[in-house]
């Protein structure tokens, strides 16, 4: 048994993907997602991949994820943070940011699937779970 497992650590990796070059915020918004359905942004408006911004300041969304094993933080700035969510099972990493914008009071908000093409809605259930624990 021990044999098989290490046996596919390798490839397990594999599913975190690359780190994407194109994210943060650009133009006072957070990138627009792709066309394929593992992505919802705060600042869309489609059905598909449009949500809507959380009312939370950076801090409360902070003091949520650091609660949350699956989740890294990697940076945080004045008004923006970044973190990385780990799937338990299979190692699947979804990018998460999150932009504060001062004059709403709101927090925008954009997750997206680094690999594959559908998430099966997991990106806009987590930020709902993270809406749901600020309240």
């Amino acid at each position: 048994m021990k044999k098989s497992l290490f046996a596919i650590l390798p490839f397990l990796g594999a599913c975190a993907g690359q780190p994407p070059t194109n994210i943060g915020i650009q133009n006072g918004q957070l990138t627009a997602c792709p066309d394929s359905p593992n992505c919802v942004s705060s600042f869309e408006t489609s059905e598909q991949h449009g949500i809507e911004p959380l009312e939370a300041s950076l801090e409360q969304v902070q003091r949520v994820l650091v609660e949350l094993d699956e989740a890294n933080i990697v940076d945080v700035q004045e008004n923006y943070l970044y973190a990385e969510f780990t799937s338990s099972l299979m190692g699947y990493v979804d990018d998460v940011e999150f932009m504060s914008d001062a004059a709403s009071g709101m927090t925008h908000v954009r997750s997206a699937s680094r690999l594959g093409y559908s998430d099966l809605g997991a990106n806009r259930k987590r930020i709902e779970a993270i809406r749901a624990a600020i309240k």
